[in-house]
């Protein structure tokens, strides 16, 4: 092993959940590359993220701070700092490739290289905003599509959002930005170390995977939870007003159902699945060339996603909600050489405690009032202590329209969740109960776990936020 400092290669998906790779326990899946890094890798196996959106778990994940302390706890929320300058003022190269979903999108974060890709389907939020993909897709003479498009389609209110990918595979968003990578790799000079951000726009919707990438997925027989109208009459209020707006709106051209039929949802499953691997096989291009490139023997990579996608399941549409499909993530670091492999860890952990991981691993002392916690004591085999608990935030947007404000409080056997507007919520007990399906949030006995949950909530709030102000100042490289 080398002595150097290691380069890093942060894969980050969007919207992929955690039952999605089959070295996990998922036989439905065909992820060979991703079952490389479980098996021969680190992989934590009960983190959660501290965002219930794109920008404001990037911005907790890129920071070390929850939501409430970075500002950002919406979609379209400005962040402009990361941990990305830290490492470049100790002397990375850093490199961006794909998506970031920063505000600005052409915002830096202390990158000395960007090539931004950003949402498939933007229309609301930097509708017109040309990223690199755009461009490709403009210089060979095609329209890129999209929900403009896709309306025209006569079924275009049945899909889901699943859609067959009809221009050249190499212009899909997610072949395109692996293919990026692998020319930045080839064929530019070598400067180390290296920090590069792999930002994949997929398995976010719409789901449209290439017909040959398709098909094995429609043919198979894939779960889909049952939803039950119990389940539905017993979620709170805000959830079930955002039900009804994903039916009216079409984000991201997910045009949602109150109860679509098992064959919509297997195509969309499908459809969806089939996105994943796609990227899957971009990510073994990418191992492949940083091996030929002689990148690879002092390389980290860390893989994981920004959220999940409920994808019907819980009667719901893509994020905004605190189910463990959507907080559950898959979070993997893979380094042979450097870290034992094949072990799964189990210790509740939250995404953002990657950020000071990726600084210790590059030797960077990681800021005073950083919340995250490291991961590197558990990836090095030693001792470690998992959270008592993991909290997780989400504001009104575009998007979420029925509350101003949710939080989640989750422990490793229960689940609180709370609206700042409404006296409705969720407890679970995820002992008894861990596909969430039972609200326990008015069940008279169980009135005093849900007080104490409260309260455990109540006092994290307050700490956190006396004990995490001010952290921009406190970080030595931060650029005002």
């Amino acid at each position: 092993m080398s002595e150097q400092r290691p380069n890093i290669v942060f894969i980050l998906t969007d919207q992929q959940r955690f039952d999605t790779i089959r070295a996990l326990g998922f036989d439905y899946m065909d992820t060979p590359h991703l079952d490389r890094l479980v098996n021969e890798g680190v992989t934590f196996t009960n983190c959660h993220i501290p965002a219930a959106s794109c920008a404001p778990c990037r911005a907790s994940l890129f920071s070390g701070q929850y939501p409430q302390n970075t500002g950002v706890l919406r979609n379209g929320d400005r962040w402009e700092h990361s941990i990305v300058e830290l490492l470049s003022d100790a002397g990375y190269h850093t490199i961006n490739v794909g998506k970031m979903h920063q505000v600005p999108y052409n915002g830096l974060l202390g990158f000395d290289e960007r090539f931004p890709v950003e949402n498939k389907d933007r229309f609301m939020e930097g509708r017109w905003f040309i990223d690199e993909w755009d461009k490709a897709i403009q210089a060979r003479g095609f329209h890129k599509p999209g929900r403009l498009s896709y309306r025209d389609m006569p079924d275009y209110h049945q899909r889901l959002g699943a859609f067959e990918w009809m221009l050249p595979p190499e212009l899909h968003s997610d072949n395109f930005v692996g293919d990026r990578v692998c020319w930045r790799l080839r064929h530019t000079p070598r400067k180390e170390p290296m920090f590069l951000q792999v930002g994949f726009p997929g398995p976010h919707p719409p789901y449209d995977p290439t017909p040959s990438e398709a098909e094995p997925y429609l043919s198979k027989d894939l779960p889909l939870m049952e939803v039950t109208e119990e389940e539905l009459a017993n979620q709170p209020e805000p959830y079930r007003g955002m039900i009804d707006h994903n039916c009216e709106v079409d984000h991201d051209s997910v045009v949602h159902q109150w109860r679509p039929t098992p064959e919509q949802r297997h195509r969309q499953r499908a459809y969806y699945l089939a996105n994943v691997t796609m990227i899957d096989r971009q990510i073994g291009n990418i191992l492949q060339t940083l091996d030929e490139t002689g990148y690879l023997e002092n390389t980290i990579v860390i893989f994981s996603s920004d959220h999940g996608d409920a994808l019907t399941d819980h009667g719901h549409s893509q994020k905004w909600t605190f189910y463990d499909t959507i907080t559950k993530m898959p979070l993997i670091v893979w380094a042979p050489e450097r870290y034992r492999g094949g072990r799964k860890i189990d210790g509740l952990c939250s995404l953002m405690d990657v950020a000071p991981t990726i600084l210790e691993m590059a030797g960077i002392p990681v800021p005073d009032k950083m919340e995250a916690r490291t991961l590197l004591p558990a990836i090095e085999g030693k001792e470690w202590k998992e959270r008592e608990f993991v909290v997780c935030e989400q504001a009104h947007d575009t998007n979420f329209t029925t509350s101003d404000y949710e939080t989640m409080l989750r422990t490793r056997d229960w689940k609180y969740v709370c609206f700042v507007d409404s006296p409705d919520g969720q407890l679970f007990d995820l002992v008894n109960d861990p596909t969430e399906v039972r609200n326990l949030w008015r069940s008279p006995e169980h009135q005093d776990k849900k007080g104490e949950l409260e309260q455990m909530l109540h006092g994290w709030r307050m700490r956190s936020a006396h004990d995490h102000s001010g952290w921009r100042q406190a970080w030595p490289a931060c650029r005002q």
